[in-house]
């Protein structure tokens, strides 16, 4: 089995499961930082690599009243102090080109939303900082359509790129997995995520903000591991219900780590 890339100090290789864990937003300092420690105790507890994630701006909001997050400068600080306390590699996400510099000094990778993985500037900001590129497969994309997006980073001369499935919109309000998304994506050679709670979303159901099948998480992650996916993306809250952003398709924490456990599990047997 060969390796992918490092991130920090984390092998991504294809004989072992890892993980992006984290809460949706950075809703300030102290529950990120409660997060990040329970996270970090179960990645020592059961020996998983773990990448921790949140957002210091959710820029595509359904509504103009929902909570961003406390921007650039505000959330690259407690993400830095994250990364120092608890050695974890950090992953956030940007939205304008300008920006990918910027996260450079502190993120271990960039991520790219998925509603803009076909923004060609976007991209190849994020390709030439020279980080591991995570770019989530847009709801409105073919699995094939990534390929296009693989060869746009790698025109900057970074292979550090990882492809995330979060569901395919079907109908309005409403996403559906396709498994098969997953095989066809690792022809590109490069490691695949699957996102359980992303793709348990019911866009904009409640009317202003988006709602949720949480207790489908288990399931999607699962199929995901057996169907050949190297990573699990969960989005994790301390109490979802009162979580500022994406609280109905987050996980409990209480909950995580029964979960990774069989996760892993799951891996060992597909391998």
């Amino acid at each position: 089995m060969s390796d992918f890339f490092s991130i920090d100090d984390i092998r991504i290789r294809e004989d072992e499961l890892f993980f992006i864990l984290g809460p949706c937003v950075i809703e300030n300092e102290e529950i990120t930082l409660k997060i990040a420690e329970r996270v970090k105790q179960i990645a020592d507890e059961i020996e998983i690599p773990v990448i921790f994630k949140a957002s210091f701006d959710k820029a595509n909001r359904s509504s103009i009243k929902s909570f961003r997050g406390p921007g650039i400068d505000k959330g690259l600080k407690i993400l830095k102090r994250v990364k120092k306390e608890f050695k974890m590699p950090i992953l956030s996400d940007i939205h304008e080109p300008w920006q990918a510099d910027v996260v450079s000094e502190v993120l271990s990778v960039i991520q790219i939303p998925a509603f803009l993985c076909r923004q060609t500037d976007l991209l190849i900001a994020a390709g030439k900082t020279g980080l591991v590129i995570n770019v989530k497969k847009g709801q409105f994309m073919s699995p094939e359509d990534m390929f296009l997006v693989r060869d746009k980073i790698e025109s900057t001369g970074n292979k550090k790129i990882m492809l995330t499935e979060r569901g395919t919109f079907f109908g309005y309000r409403n996403l559906v997995v396709d498994f098969r998304n997953i095989p066809i994506m690792k022809k590109t050679g490069l490691p695949v995520i699957i996102d359980a709670t992303h793709s348990v979303q019911r866009p904009t159901a409640t009317g202003s903000v988006s709602g949720g099948d949480p207790q489908f998480i288990p399931l999607i992650a699962s199929a995901g591991v057996v169907s050949g996916a190297n990573g699990v993306f969960i989005e994790v809250h301390p109490n979802p219900s009162e979580a500022l952003s994406d609280g109905s398709n987050s996980m409990n924490i209480k909950n995580l780590k029964i979960l990774l456990i069989k996760l892993k599990r799951l891996y060992n047997i597909n391998l």
